[in-house]
């Protein structure tokens, strides 16, 4: 099944995926989470929202959800099918302040917003790889 994830500097070797950090009360600790949206739309509402709080704005891009499953087992991440029409996710408010990647030379400079983590590049290029593999 193919749902819609959001991924900054889609294409270059800076790439990354969106994550919210979610916290674990049992252990004190967080995890990051993907959303996977199964709506274009609700997709392209968060990014604008994301956007209304000067992050840099990502890409909606559709991958396999199967995929981005295997990818969060093996990473420790968790990952959350956002339903179609469903209720209206809002981006946390507070974020991470350094990132695994950083906005490409035509955004704005890091000093001017706050980011959230994202996955690791060589993450991402294993994913591609195994999604080209299925065409």
């Amino acid at each position: 099944m193919g749902v819609f994830v959001l991924i900054f500097n889609v294409g270059t070797e800076n790439e990354g995926i969106h994550t919210v950090r979610i916290g674990d009360p049992t252990k004190g600790v967080s995890r990051n989470k993907i959303l996977m949206f199964e709506s274009e739309d609700d997709a392209t509402r968060f990014t604008l929202m994301l956007e209304a709080q000067d992050f840099p704005v990502p890409t909606v891009e559709v991958m396999d959800a199967e995929e981005i499953k295997a990818f969060c087992e093996s990473a420790g991440y968790d990952w959350e099918i956002v339903p179609a029409n469903g209720a209206l996710i809002m981006p946390p408010e507070v974020n991470v302040e350094e990132t695994d990647w950083q906005p490409e030379s035509n955004t704005r400079d890091t000093d001017d917003f706050l980011v959230e983590e994202e996955v690791p590049n060589s993450d991402l290029d294993r994913i591609r790889r195994q999604l080209e593999g299925l065409l």
